[in-house]
């Protein structure tokens, strides 16, 4: 599978329902990717939920660990999305191995040329718009960001941050290979039908692009 499409996020403080919910009614909608982030809970805790979206996942869509290697080794998870201040990507590659995907969280055409060299296998671009999924976030980049990057990288770009139903076809048309919507799905009563329409949009301007 690709770094492609929509890029689904988990966030059990946002979810209206529950990690797991939100991870079938996602790949129910046709998400091929999935990571799951967790910050409140237990080791122990993600350890277990993780393996339930391992099995949720497997055969229909990748699942990536935020930041816990650890975990993504245990429960053999397709990879790992780490952060700049997280385990540097040559160090995750030989705790992973070869076959595992890594994506790197990166804010400026720097950071990318550097992630890609070091074996980055994607980059998360970081917040594009304003956000309130993150404490503490970043000033947004724009979408300017994505084209400069896009110039000077050959690796995916996965867009993240603020991206909803009326700033998508703007993130695509800058060059993203993939978008994330955390607060614009998982807020929302029905998960599955607003994956679905991110999906719908997603495969009709890939469509009239080529």
């Amino acid at each position: 599978m690709k770094i492609q499409g929509l890029y689904f996020i988990t966030d059990s403080i946002l979810t209206r329902n529950s990690t797991v919910k939100d991870v079938t009614n996602a790949v129910r909608a046709g998400v091929e990717i999935v990571q799951y982030r967790e910050k409140c809970k237990t080791l122990n805790e993600m350890m277990e939920e993780a393996d339930e979206l391992r099995k949720i996942c497997k055969g229909v869509a990748l699942l990536l660990i935020n930041d816990y290697i650890e975990i993504a080794k245990t429960i053999n998870a397709d990879g790992v999305h780490l952060g700049q201040d997280d385990i540097i990507c040559a160090d995750a590659r030989k705790l992973l191995g070869t076959n595992k995907i890594i994506g790197i969280t990166v804010h400026n055409v720097e950071e990318a040329v550097k992630a890609e060299k070091n074996g980055a296998d994607y980059l998360g671009v970081s917040p594009i718009f304003a956000t309130k999924t993150k404490k503490n976030a970043r000033a947004p980049l724009g979408i300017d960001i994505i084209k400069e990057i896009r110039k000077n990288v050959h690796i995916p770009i996965v867009a993240v941050g603020g991206i909803n139903l009326a700033n998508i076809l703007s993130v695509l048309d800058a060059g993203a290979d993939s978008i994330s919507a955390v607060s614009a799905i998982i807020t929302k009563d029905n998960v599955e039908e607003e994956c679905r329409k991110f999906i719908k949009i997603i495969s009709e301007f890939k469509n009239t692009s080529r």
